[in-house]
């Protein structure tokens, strides 16, 4: 790494170190599961390009088992786990649902009570209120 940059990442890293963590459950892991890897991408990439996300994993090949109109179904899915601000829930659900191809998608949101303090804030800088 160039010794600018590396001094500049010192400092940043410094800096997100001493500030406080936010507090707990006021960022929130949002789950969304995706027909394939095209649709999970282009959601992904949605979402994190309005802010509504810092970051989106996208977890490949999962395989769901659910009751729908009566029967059993098993599919493979794509699984996105999101990182966001609480508050940003019913915003990211409410674009989730306008572009999603399931007539019925899974947006679900776990708080996070602890994590590394400078990840934290990166979210919370990252996604706006």
């Amino acid at each position: 790494m160039l010794p600018a940059l590396r001094t500049a990442s010192r400092r940043l890293l410094s800096s997100m170190a001493a500030a406080e963590p936010p507090a707990p459950g006021s960022l929130s892991a949002a789950f969304v599961t995706c027909p394939n890897e095209k649709v999970a991408k282009e959601l992904a990439r949605a979402v994190v390009e309005k802010r509504l996300a810092a970051c989106v994993n996208i977890v490949p090949q999962i395989t769901s088992i659910y009751e729908w109109k009566g029967q059993i179904e098993e599919d493979t899915e794509v699984l996105l786990m999101m990182k966001t601000r609480s508050s940003r829930i019913s915003a990211l659900a409410e674009f989730v649902r306008s572009v999603h191809p399931y007539e019925v998608a899974e947006v679900i949101a776990l708080p996070i009570q602890q994590g590394n303090p400078p990840y934290l804030r990166w979210v919370e800088e990252t996604v706006p209120e």
